[in-house]
């Protein structure tokens, strides 16, 4: 970051009160809550502009939605593992690029599905048959034309529906759409991924505003070793207190205070608030005074999904040498999706990832359970499959430090909501995906939206010190682009 300020012993003048001691110390200008990755991004950028910074996080690890697991021996993301365009313009890149971080891409621009193409699936029914690659194909077409003639349901209504009474009318209106048997299973697998893609199940899905996000060249690509060591990177050197959880912002003209479970309370000229939106929603962390009502109702309105994880590690592959194997049923609530990490990865393990009323569903299992329901699910397409040796579960729904995966549009609410979420209150910034308008539910818009914070802090800060730049250069304005490692077997 190439701008810096210069010291005023007034600017740091900030206290950090450890109330169980009694004792006063030296506080950070700034306070970052929340240790994903936007509240990490935001705590590197002002410290690297001589802030005084200090992040607080919940949980005793680093990373949030982002969590790699080394227990099988080798990385696995248990949450976010894709990079959302794989282009020199994405804003994480040149980090990615610097690290030498390889990553494996699992789409072109073309794919109907986002973030997969269609040639790398194998897609099988109940009884273990494997659908022919050209019905696969062929679905796919008419999954994107029911989708572009959503469109013209769209302009003609004026209020909001769901994405899934949008194809009901596309069906009463266009019955040669509709499919039966084999086919109309297929079709419901298309609508169990876009389903994965948001989260959430296709009748809570906003019509339109389903396609407001801004989709970055280059296809996606999945991080072969995980996205724990951007996190590690990013927060080298930071003062990071773990095992933090915030109750209370207790916000005034010249200060924050930031009141912790353990009976600490921290005080700084601002305070960056990046704690997913479910925790926000759940008002686990008190304002005061409370929070403008323009910002409560951004806060309840975004709509915030589940989608889940269940890792199965086995001792050899015995799976088709694609890149996803998919079960396609009745519904899409019925249908099954596994990534296959052994393409990208070389290692054997599999990758189910239930979303919406189905992961949730699951997440009421015990954690053997909801493996087994998995594997149960992958022996109905491969019956002389072998027991896994390893798994692991994530519960992103009912995990208290995020209860959610990611933000989606609710049916009915404007998408500038996000934007809504992300305008400051007084010296409260926020950040995080849910805060991004163009690249919601990423990663890249999570680091974006941090890096964004921790510029409106700067100026703020420094303008009520009589110190802001009149031309403060761009942060990170330094950084390299360094060529993406990327492979497609």
């Amino acid at each position: 970051m190439g701008f810096r300020f210069k010291s005023n012993p007034q600017l740091r003048r900030g206290l950090c009160c450890a109330n169980d001691d009694k004792q006063q110390e030296r506080s950070p200008s700034v306070i970052v809550i929340g240790g994903g990755m936007a509240g990490i991004a935001a705590a590197r950028a002002l410290q690297d502009a001589s802030f005084q910074v200090i992040l607080l996080e919940s949980r005793e690890r680093l990373g949030g939605r982002i969590h790699t697991d080394y227990s099988f021996g080798f990385p696995v993301d248990l949450g976010a593992s894709w990079l959302h365009g794989v282009c020199k313009e994405n804003p994480l890149a040149p980090l990615i690029g610097k690290l030498g971080l390889p990553l494996y891409r699992t789409s072109e621009d073309n794919s109907v599905l986002y973030d997969h193409d269609l040639e790398s699936y194998a897609l099988f029914d109940m009884d273990g048959n494997q659908v022919p690659q050209e019905l696969v194909t062929k679905i796919g077409k008419i999954f994107g034309v029911i989708l572009e003639e959503t469109n013209n349901v769209r302009e003609e209504f004026s209020e909001d529906m769901s994405i899934l009474r949008a194809l009901s009318i596309v069906f009463e209106r266009k019955p040669e759409l509709r499919l039966e048997g084999l086919s109309h299973k297929v079709l419901q697998w298309y609508l169990c991924r876009m389903e994965g893609w948001f989260a959430t199940d296709a009748d809570t899905i906003s019509l339109k505003c389903w396609d407001q996000e801004v989709l970055l060249p280059g296809g996606h690509g999945l991080m072969v070793r995980g996205y724990q060591p951007v996190i590690n990177t990013l927060a080298k050197g930071l003062d990071i207190r773990q095992g933090h959880r915030v109750t209370k912002i207790v916000r005034q003209y010249n200060e924050v205070k930031v009141a912790v479970e353990n009976g600490k309370t921290f005080v700084a000229d601002a305070a960056i608030v990046a704690v997913p939106l479910g925790v926000l929603k759940a008002k686990s962390i008190k304002f005061e005074p409370k929070l403008p009502d323009w910002k409560e109702a951004a806060i309840s309105d975004i709509g915030v999904g589940i989608e889940n994880k269940i890792i199965l590690h086995f001792k050899n592959v015995f799976w088709p040498n694609v890149e996803f194997l998919g079960v396609v049923a009745e519904t899409s609530y019925g249908c099954s999706y596994f990534l296959n990490l052994h393409k990208a990865t070389g290692r054997p393990v599999l990758v189910y990832m239930p979303a919406g009323q189905l992961a949730k569903d699951i997440e009421k299992m015990s954690d053997e359970a909801a493996a087994s329901f998995a594997f149960m699910q992958l022996k109905k397409i491969l019956p002389d499959t072998s027991s896994p040796i390893q798994y692991l579960v994530s519960r992103w729904g009912t995990d208290i430090n995020t209860l959610g995966s990611y933000s989606y549009d609710a049916v009915g609410k404007p998408h500038d909501l996000y934007e809504r979420l992300r305008v400051p209150v007084d010296n409260l910034f926020f950040a995080g995906e849910a805060t991004s308008m163009l690249y919601t539910g990423s990663v890249h818009g999570a680091y974006s939206t941090g890096m964004m914070a921790a510029e409106d802090c700067r100026m703020r800060v420094l303008e009520r010190y009589g110190e802001l730049d009149l031309v403060p250069p761009v942060m990170g304005e330094d950084a390299s682009v360094i060529p993406l490692q990327i492979s497609r077997l």
